[in-house]
């Protein structure tokens, strides 16, 4: 159905065809035709920071910012949804256009801003839902919250979130909230991380069941400061690290009408680059820590490629917005296939 329906879908502003696909997903499952939407695939199960997965494919955050679209999302047979990011307050984000396609690329571009309803609708949201899935939560801060208070936002999301979330994912590796990369220097994240750590310890604790927490970094970063991060994620003893977020590097999509627009560069170009992010940070950490990859799957072979590099789960957004629901069925499937291979079945 969606091979119809994106050339329409392409010839709309990217940000209305988002919130009108969300729209249309919704009205499949409540309606019952979400069959003819997606067809779930069977379980491929792993077990990652002490969590069990149908699946190793899951939904990257930022697709569903609100939480509001989670029962439609959850028929489409990913192993785990992850939702925001979200912030303590309400907030529009960047002025629009804000959201771009490079269709000759099989690209995205956005700078969103983390606009979103606030933690508290969020909550409401997946109180509402019916879904039962691994639910990822992603936090961050408010854009006029400066980087020296910037921890007393995620500690604010990190309390409201922690009883509703499978695992919260730290996220402060967008490009579009201005400083909010600084964090990610390591004598800043170091006392960053130690202080969320110590509460989610503690929330663990007063709720009786800990929730693992995840960083998410940014494509862009040297191999000192991988080094750095992950002498941080092995001090800290964090469950996990999802690489990665968008680039700021067009240099892949120089030329195109709208390569030269600001924002995070998702989808087909970042592919190679998040996957040697995935490898050197899996041969830095080992097993210690879990690793998702995302960055650039657009296909089967895409996904079971960062499994290789050492990621233990996987997250598609951009691929969706050209491939479409099948794009979960396929990526599952293959990485059946080739364990079923690997292990002479």
């Amino acid at each position: 159905m969606y091979q119809w329906l994106r050339p329409l879908l392409f010839k709309m502003d990217a940000e209305k065809a988002h919130g009108l696909t969300l729209y249309g997903l919704d009205v499949s499952w409540r309606s019952e035709l979400m069959r003819f939407v997606a067809t779930p695939p069977e379980d491929v199960p792993v077990e990652a920071f002490g969590l069990h997965f149908d699946n190793p494919v899951g939904l990257a955050a930022g697709l569903d910012k609100n939480a509001a679209h989670l029962d439609a999302l959850g028929a489409l047979g990913f192993g785990f949804i992850e939702v925001g990011t979200v912030t303590p307050r309400p907030q529009l984000g960047n002025d629009r256009p804000r959201l771009f396609r490079l269709p000759q690329h099989e690209a995205i571009i956005n700078r969103m801003g983390f606009n979103n309803d606030g933690v508290d609708a969020l909550v409401r949201n997946v109180q509402a839902s019916s879904y039962r899935g691994i639910l990822g939560i992603n936090i961050g801060k408010n854009k006029d919250t400066p980087n020296e208070k910037a921890v007393d936002d995620y500690l604010f999301c990190l309390e409201r979130v922690y009883a509703h979330a499978s695992y919260i994912t730290v996220n402060i590796s967008s490009p579009n909230t201005k400083g909010l990369r600084d964090l990610q220097e390591e004598a800043t994240l170091r006392r960053f991380i130690e202080t969320l750590r110590e509460a989610q310890e503690r929330l663990g604790s007063q709720q009786g069941k800990r929730k693992p927490m995840l960083l998410k970094i940014a494509p862009d970063l040297s191999e000192a400061e991988l080094d750095s991060i992950a002498d941080v994620l092995l001090a800290a003893h964090v469950d996990g690290v999802i690489c990665t977020n968008t680039t700021i590097d067009h240099s892949s999509v120089a030329g195109d009408p709208l390569g030269n627009e600001a924002g995070g560069l998702s989808g087909k170009p970042l592919r190679v680059r998040a996957t040697e992010v995935v490898r050197g940070m899996h041969q830095r950490l080992g097993d210690r820590v879990a690793i998702v990859g995302v960055g650039g799957i657009l296909e089967g072979d895409d996904a079971m490629e960062k499994l290789n590099a050492g990621a233990k789960l996987v997250q598609i957004y951009s691929g969706l917005i050209y491939r479409g629901p099948e794009l979960v069925a396929e990526c599952v499937n293959e990485i059946r296939r080739q364990q079923d291979h690997r292990d002479g079945r």
